[in-house]
């Protein structure tokens, strides 16, 4: 279990904040989406998470045990972590890049290219289609689909994804997002999963946490947020798709 207690991040002397005060708790095998616009502190927050940013003020806690006494590596290794840009190694095979992490780890030959092959399976990636290809030779939605299946490949106890598909169309974000939703179920992971999107936060989270100029609007169940807004801001936020879809269908109609 993850708490977060009281956490602020100021990068010029508390003149400004980019999360302020924020108190929220992650439990084992919950799917929690940070959501909110470009500046309201959800990326900071996740990078206060993976220790690339230390906090000005508060603490994170992981099963009762402050963050800040893990050793930084160490603990980033016990994460799987996805991101937009996808970092694959261009000039790298599909399954060398997927198995990676087990390789700087030590892990045998046998037992990585095993990983591999199931990682690869798992998203949807035959391995004697794929495993031999480079990134260039993919599609955007695969490329993605690789960077999941690296950071699945050492078994993590966390994946953390910072809008991981924000850069691809709408029908292969659509399809990844459905895909996304079968993999948490059958994988059982926690995640933490950035978005500015809300229908893909009503999608894949357990609970949404909306954020806004770096305090937390409102925690909870999807339906919750939706309907009982703890604040006007999220009552606005989820009434702007209403009305759109509602315009919509007075098109069709």
């Amino acid at each position: 279990m993850i708490q977060i207690q009281g956490l602020s991040k100021s990068y010029d002397g508390g003149q400004s904040y980019a999360v302020r005060d924020l108190s929220l708790d992650l439990a084992d095998g919950e799917t929690l989406v940070l959501l909110g616009s470009s500046g309201c502190g959800k990326s900071t927050l996740l990078k206060m998470l993976l220790r690339l940013v230390e906090p000005t003020s508060g603490t994170i806690f992981v099963d009762g045990r402050p963050l800040a006494e893990r050793e930084p590596i160490e603990w980033r290794r016990s994460i799987g972590y996805v991101f937009q840009a996808i970092g694959l190694f261009p000039h790298m095979t599909v399954a060398r890049n997927v198995g990676m992490g087990l390789e700087l780890t030590g892990a045998a030959i046998a037992t990585r290219d095993t990983v591999v092959r199931e990682m690869l399976e798992l998203v949807g990636l035959a391995p004697s289609e794929y495993g031999h290809r480079l990134p260039q030779e993919l599609s955007g939605g695969q490329q993605q689909r690789v960077g999941v299946a690296r950071a699945l490949a050492a078994d993590p106890r966390y994946l953390f994804m910072d809008e991981p598909f924000g850069a691809l169309d709408a029908l292969t974000r659509d399809a990844l997002q459905q895909e996304m939703r079968s993999l948490k179920e059958r994988l059982g992971k926690t995640i933490v999963f950035v978005t500015h999107d809300i229908f893909e936060a009503l999608t894949l989270g357990d609970r949404i946490a909306v954020l806004d100029g770096g305090r937390l609007e409102q925690a909870g169940p999807p339906q919750d947020v939706v309907g009982h807004p703890a604040t006007d801001f999220v009552k606005d936020l989820f009434g702007k798709p209403a009305e759109q879809l509602s315009a919509f269908r007075d098109v069709f109609e």
